[in-house]
């Protein structure tokens, strides 16, 4: 027959509780002979042995009452300030989040009306003879004059290239078609 790996321990553990038992019977088991003896108990020992008096008691009760009363003010202090930080920050988020709200609109009202300003001076160059445009477009720098062709009409664009020298207007060109080169294919 094979034992079972616990039962050993099981056994250790209830001798453990026997012996703690017999160790608290015969503790008191003097005191309990020497009292049915009629023998009395010495007070001395047992007026050593005893809590403080009811006065000592009283006042560490008091001083510790006191302790604690002063931390509870103190950490009632620490959640009021707490309180008032936190609502003092969120006043300035608030704030933050109206002034960033209106640098919004007033960056959309300048974005808005820059491309205004560009869509009107496109139709401008459009709306010039080729041939004057042209001159003008010669003059600009290469990066600019491709900025105003790209957002031309095609037939517009093409009246003005053509009347612009070949190297600028081959200048034009390249930067035309290398505006979008970086852009992600997928």
């Amino acid at each position: 027959m094979s034992r079972r790996p616990g039962r050993s321990t099981l056994m250790l553990i209830a001798l453990l509780f026997a012996a703690s038992g017999a160790v608290r019977f015969g503790d008191g088991l003097g005191t309990s002979i020497a009292w049915a003896a009629g023998a009395d108990p010495a007070p001395e020992a047992e007026a050593e042995s005893c809590a403080p008096l009811p006065q000592e008691l009283a006042a560490a009760l008091s001083a510790r009452e006191a302790r604690v009363t002063a931390q509870e003010a103190a950490l009632a202090d620490r959640a009021a300030a707490l309180d008032l930080a936190s609502e003092v920050l969120d006043g300035r988020m608030e704030a933050l989040r109206e002034t960033e709200t209106e640098l919004r609109a007033t960056l959309a009202l300048a974005d808005g009306a820059a491309e205004a300003d560009l869509a009107r001076l496109t139709t401008v160059y459009e709306s010039m003879k080729p041939k004057d445009a042209a001159l003008l477009f010669s003059a600009m720098d290469s990066q600019f004059a491709a900025g105003f062709l790209g957002r031309m009409r095609p037939d517009a664009a093409a009246a003005i290239l053509t009347g612009m020298a070949p190297d600028k207007a081959y200048a034009v060109s390249a930067i035309l078609a290398g505006r979008n080169a970086a852009a992600p294919r997928e």
